[in-house]
């Protein structure tokens, strides 16, 4: 049943995710959380879900357009039931711009492989990547793909080398400026502080660590297993491919490092999640295996949800 509403991408497949998500979030935040929003805060909520169901829009445009996956609706689908295993990061504003952001400068930085303005696109990836960093300091380790893909594109040309840091001495000028014009001139300071904070204590936070560690260890599996059945695919989409595991590991080191009370930038991961599961699936070649997955691993957030509520 599930393949056969998400095994193509229709409008229905968004229609679906996005009427869900924007009933999600309200029930989240209004119901679980217990907030309470005045008239001016109701629109910088919706402008945060707007940027939330953008980026599931940009995830299906990403995978699609770079082939990373087939003609199927499933690395949207477990984007969304990645949010719904995590509804924490919806109060979570740092983490819904951060993640788009991050979106972006992946979706160029995957976008090299057809080897046209690659030092614009490396540019761009620079520049997204900074302007991720001003919601989470620590999403500058993103730097590290973009220096990455560069070295699996077209490592031989050392003009693309430089290209980062003219990237970032833009986003460092224009960030200082608009900093200035709101009022906030000591905002870099205060924020670029790359703090370790080894004494936290993740007792307060047992049953998210633990989801957490479980998360990160199955999609690592499902990343290993569909790595071992790929080698029938051209080596381009190999190279994509293990870009977004490194975009992955990353992601997971980001949100060690970041994660706290009131603190959830495990949104940070979803994309290269979503792609690594979707592929693992794409390699399951009986349909009805196939099938118990999809329906498990949707059942699976809501069932750990209830869970929860209860």
């Amino acid at each position: 049943m599930i393949s056969s509403i998400f095994g193509k991408t229709k409008p229905v497949n968004y229609l679906l995710l996005l009427g869900f998500l924007s009933v999600f979030y309200w029930a989240i935040h209004l119901l679980r959380f217990d907030r309470g929003y005045s008239p001016e805060e109701v629109v910088v909520q919706l402008l945060l879900l707007g940027v939330l169901c953008f980026s599931v829009f940009l995830v299906n445009f990403i995978v699609k357009r770079n082939q990373i996956t087939g003609s199927n609706a499933f690395a949207m689908l477990y984007f969304v039931l990645l949010i719904v295993l995590f509804p924490e990061v919806l109060i979570e504003p740092n983490a819904i711009m951060c993640s788009f952001f991050l979106l972006l400068a992946s979706r160029r930085l995957i976008s090299l492989k057809s080897l046209r303005n690659i030092k614009l696109k490396i540019f761009d990836a620079t520049l997204w990547t900074a302007v991720a960093s001003l919601f989470y300091d620590w999403a500058l380790l993103f730097l590290i793909l973009v220096f990455v893909a560069i070295y699996f594109y077209e490592p031989k040309n050392i003009k693309n080398w430089l290209v980062p840091l003219s990237g970032m001495l833009a986003a460092i000028l224009i960030s200082s400026s608009l900093l200035i014009l709101m009022g906030m001139p000591d905002y870099l300071e205060e924020h670029y502080t790359f703090s370790l904070s080894l004494d936290r204590d993740f007792s307060a936070l047992y049953s998210y660590s633990t989801k957490l560690l479980l998360y990160a260890i199955l999609v690592i599996l499902a990343g290993f297993l569909a790595f071992l059945k790929m080698g029938t695919l051209g080596l381009g989409r190999i190279i994509t491919v293990r870009l977004i595991a490194i975009s992955m590991t990353i992601g997971l080191v980001v949100t060690f490092l970041k994660t706290d009370e009131n603190v959830y930038p495990v949104l940070i991961t979803f994309f290269p999640a979503a792609t690594l599961i979707t592929k693992y699936v794409e390699v399951i070649r009986r349909v009805n295996v196939r099938e118990v997955v999809l329906v498990s691993s949707v059942l699976a957030p809501f069932i750990l949800l209830l869970a929860r509520a209860f």
